[in-house]
């Protein structure tokens, strides 16, 4: 059995599934953007879990030469992977003319160029098993969303290309993209769910919740899944709705929000 790879292996979803797969034996290699959070992380795990093989690298996943020394490094260690959970992301809301250049390239970048060149090295380095590839899409991405375009299109891009992917590769990786709702992870988050009233809270699903219903799905080889009922609701009527109603709702309740946690 080989590693696992996890991204943004320090944040809350991340580490839901850095904790699912630890209490499960399995051996992680884990990857987020500071190397003391990383570090922290690990004695944390060999303390819970002494036997545990963890291996850690921070990693500009927006940098291609330091995905390139990434790999050059598991490489050095002589390590294979059995799965990837592609969980960073960066979930900019604001009107596209008030970002930078910078911003537009960070997270798209992080949310879509990075997954699929951390999937590309982790097919590479396989042990001959099936691999699994989990990608976390979310519901952002069903629809066109003004005033979180940039989020919502790389969500859509990365769910298409998971699909496709998983069809390439059919008896030899199982592809799956999740497609959560609200996460309650960052402060930020729980504020916006609030403000979402109803629906963001009955759409809502902890990290432990996510990512456990992640790892069963890509484990049958599931090409989506919608995570939790009533999203599952939202997106029955969601595909019903005529796009301009859609783009009307979306417009008027997210316009009035704007944040940047990165």
């Amino acid at each position: 059995m080989g590693y696992t790879l996890v991204t943004g292996a320090c944040g809350g979803l991340g580490g839901a599934f850095v904790k699912i797969l630890a209490e499960r034996g399995e051996s992680l290699f884990l990857t987020g953007r500071s190397a003391e959070r990383l570090a922290v992380l690990k004695d944390r795990l060999k303390g819970d879990f002494p036997d545990l093989p963890v291996i850690v690298r921070a990693c500009d996943l927006t940098d291609e030469a330091d995905r390139r020394a990434l790999f050059q490094f598991s490489d050095g260690e002589r390590i294979v992977f059995s799965r990837l959970v592609y969980v960073a992301g960066v979930d900019t809301q604001k009107a596209f003319e008030k970002y930078t250049q910078e911003k537009i390239v960070f997270q798209t970048r992080v949310n879509f160029e990075g997954a699929l060149s951390l999937i590309h090295g982790v097919l590479a380095r396989t042990s001959g098993e099936v691999v699994e590839i989990l990608t976390v899409g979310s519901m952002s991405g069903i629809c066109p969303m003004p005033y979180f375009s940039i989020y919502s299109a790389t969500k859509k891009a990365i769910c298409q290309f998971s699909v496709a992917l998983r069809s390439e590769l059919k008896g030899r990786a199982k592809v799956t993209c999740i497609l959560p709702g609200g996460i309650p992870t960052r402060e930020d988050i729980k504020k916006d769910i609030e403000g979402h009233g109803f629906w963001g809270r009955v759409s809502k699903k902890t990290p432990y919740q996510v990512a456990a219903a992640g790892l069963k799905a890509v484990k049958k080889n599931r090409k989506t899944k919608v995570v939790g009922g009533w999203n599952k609701v939202i997106k029955f009527f969601t595909d019903l709705a005529p796009l301009s109603w859609q783009l009307h709702f979306i417009k008027k309740r997210w316009s009035k929000t704007e944040k940047d946690a990165f």
